[in-house]
């Protein structure tokens, strides 16, 4: 074991990406991170109508959107977590932001990529975040 806080034998997560691996993903990823957001912005559009409804339950209350509502929940959760089965963090489902753990020169670190960039060029220390990032240079 290495002195090193974050030492990959201290810190090993159950999967670690090389910058390959990690970039092979995005298409996945995308997709999952756009269900997720399209079906939050149904959620959102639907909370108020469905609070009503749920306010009325003892009354037999109900929506016309709760079908769309339950499914969307479903959906988020279900895209979430075939994202964490691929060992991928999910930071922030606004930006879709997420981390890939990743070795660089013997401790573990993260791959930083967000929805939008067509590869991953940033990587950050696993006890920082977004603002912190630093560019991947070409020996990744």
């Amino acid at each position: 074991m290495s002195d090193d806080p974050q030492s990959y034998d201290d810190h090993a997560p159950e999967r670690v990406f090389s910058l390959s691996e990690a970039n092979r993903l995005i298409p996945q990823l995308q997709s999952y991170l756009t269900t997720v957001q399209r079906r939050k912005a149904v959620l959102l559009h639907a909370r108020q109508e469905v609070q009503k409804a749920a306010a009325n339950a003892a009354n037999g209350g109900g929506t016309a959107v709760g079908v769309h509502y339950v499914n969307s929940l479903q959906d988020i959760s279900a895209s979430l977590r075939a994202i964490h089965e691929l060992g991928v963090v999910v930071k922030d489902i606004d930006l879709g932001l997420c981390d890939f753990p990743h070795v660089r020169d013997g401790r573990v670190v993260y791959l930083c990529w967000k929805l939008g960039e067509k590869e991953i060029r940033w990587w950050h220390e696993l006890t920082t975040g977004y603002k912190d990032r630093c560019p991947i240079e070409d020996h990744d």
